[in-house]
């Protein structure tokens, strides 16, 4: 059974974040680390895993996480080519800087907000993307203000959306690492084989029904919504890859296509074929 992975990260000597583009999409690299981290990533379609969040993103994503919020690599499972930059921060980026610069206010609410998890979309997203893009191009010293820029920028956008309602879930996520850990493990391995709550119950030294209450307290769902709802996520990445809605369907482990019909609408707000044609209609 295994734990959430604690990452430790290493700074090259005289600087205060790392800037790299990890391919880890064979891993399922459940972790967190005290560390602010800062992920732009451009592929066809991937799943964001963000503390009790859980989404896919099409095209490209840009999302800041703020210390110790357990997360999923963001390349996990992608099967076309894509390209990844992940900004890493110190814990104490900026100093006490941070909270004598009035000029840097919008910054700190900004680290303060990223403990929920932020994702950036529209023309700040594009605009970032090009920014992060360049940083390699630059001095140590230029790529340090650059990416206080950058950071402005994040801080004052209105194209923000917060991935998590509180951080309850991440403290309590943190505080019993091994246990799901390998919750989610399991239901990674067996979404498309109908994970049984009975064996996982058991997997984590739980009866059933203690097992359901310590996960409806962890992720603020029902064992079986999770469920469904990972389900659904793999269902529009494999619609976006160009399968059909009923490969799709058996795909991810349900027997009935007006059921997975009804599911994907109730979640979605649409029905996987709509879905799919305004998802390519969107790319062209």
């Amino acid at each position: 059974m295994n734990e959430i992975q604690l990452e430790r990260i290493e700074f090259e000597p005289g600087k205060s974040f790392k800037l790299f583009s990890p391919r880890l999409r064979n891993t399922f690299l459940w972790h967190y680390h005290p560390e602010f981290e800062l992920v732009y990533v451009e592929a066809d379609a991937g799943i964001r895993h963000v503390g009790a969040h859980i989404s896919s993103y099409t095209q490209s994503d840009l999302v800041f996480i703020g210390g110790n919020v357990p997360h999923l690599n963001f390349d996990y499972r992608l099967r076309s080519e894509y390209h990844q930059i992940v900004v890493q921060l110190r814990a104490d980026f900026l100093g006490e800087a941070i909270n004598l610069s009035p000029e840097l206010a919008a910054i700190k609410q900004l680290f303060k907000n990223a403990g929920l998890g932020i994702a950036f979309t529209g023309h700040t997203k594009e605009a970032i993307a090009q920014r992060l893009k360049g940083l390699t191009d630059l001095n140590p010293f230029n790529r340090l203000i650059e990416l206080v820029s950058i950071l402005q920028i994040l801080a004052t956008s209105a194209e923000a959306e917060i991935l998590n309602k509180d951080e309850t879930s991440k403290d309590l996520i943190l505080k019993d690492k091994i246990r799901m850990g390998a919750v989610y493990e399991y239901i990674d391995a067996n979404y498309y084989k109908s994970p049984d709550v009975n064996i996982i119950a058991a997997k984590v030294n739980l009866t059933t029904a203690a097992f359901c209450r310590y996960f409806k307290r962890q992720s603020n769902m029902t064992f079986t919504d999770f469920v469904n709802q990972y389900r659904i996520e793999r269902a529009k990445n494999l619609l976006m890859r160009g399968n059909n809605v009923t490969e799709t369907c058996y795909a991810i482990g349900f027997e009935s296509i007006s059921y997975f019909n009804r599911l994907f609408n109730k979640i979605v707000g649409e029905n996987p074929s709509r879905f799919k044609q305004r998802w390519l209609n969107d790319k062209r």
